[in-house]
């Protein structure tokens, strides 16, 4: 190959790494989040041996039944875990309380740099639990659920959008951000899965068509 040919592949393949390195230097930070959930694939597999079960009763539930935001390590709490998680360059206190950061909202891609904009939902909320079989529960079974780090079953979320959620089942609530539904419905099967949970018909058929499309 003559040299002047050599040389110009060399400064257009130079060119293009710099091209790259460029482009990566400006892609948004990637976004902390939950462990990953099981795939559409799974969940819908795992969904077809459910035999839907009718919700049991609200009676007797108490959010003090399900003991949570209890100490993982040190002086951080689990909803400090999660916000530290979940954010991008969160600065904690002494005390483990986040007095910086940045956190995306995956429920309504809002962006906030203020730790108290932020609730850490339960993605099967406790209520719903309780009434899907955790009534049973002792109380340090209902423990490890409310502080589940291992499941994705906690995310960081605008307080108000969680607080729209309640304690709805996806037959009654979804994420607003609808790009967002295939993941959420995988962690909602991945937590009612991995926890004996029961699903009712409404739920199974909420969950079915959103995974339907994913």
């Amino acid at each position: 190959m003559p040299a002047v040919y050599a040389r110009r592949i060399g400064m257009l393949a130079s060119a293009a790494a710099l091209t790259s390195l460029a482009v990566l230097a400006n892609a948004p930070t990637a976004q902390a989040a939950p462990p990953a959930p099981i795939s559409a694939a799974a969940a819908r597999a795992y969904l077809a041996t459910v035999t839907p079960t009718a919700e049991g009763s609200s009676s007797g539930y108490s959010r003090d039944l399900f003991p949570h935001w209890i100490t993982q390590s040190g002086t951080c709490n689990t909803r400090e875990v999660v916000l530290k998680r979940d954010g991008v360059n969160v600065v904690q206190d002494s005390s483990c309380a986040a007095v910086s950061g940045s956190w995306y909202s995956e429920y309504d891609g809002a962006t906030w740099t203020a730790a108290s904009d932020l609730d850490i939902d339960h993605m099967v909320p406790l209520a719903e639990a309780w009434r899907s079989g955790a009534s049973s529960w002792t109380t340090a079974k209902r423990q490890q659920f409310a502080n589940d780090l291992t499941r994705p079953q906690l995310i960081a979320v605008t307080d108000n959008v969680n607080q729209a959620k309640g304690d709805k089942d996806p037959a009654a609530w979804l994420p607003p951000r609808t790009a967002y539904r295939c993941t959420y419905v995988r962690m909602w099967v991945n937590v009612k899965q991995y926890w004996g949970l029961s699903i009712d018909s409404a739920e199974k058929t909420a969950l079915t068509n959103v995974l339907n499309g994913c």
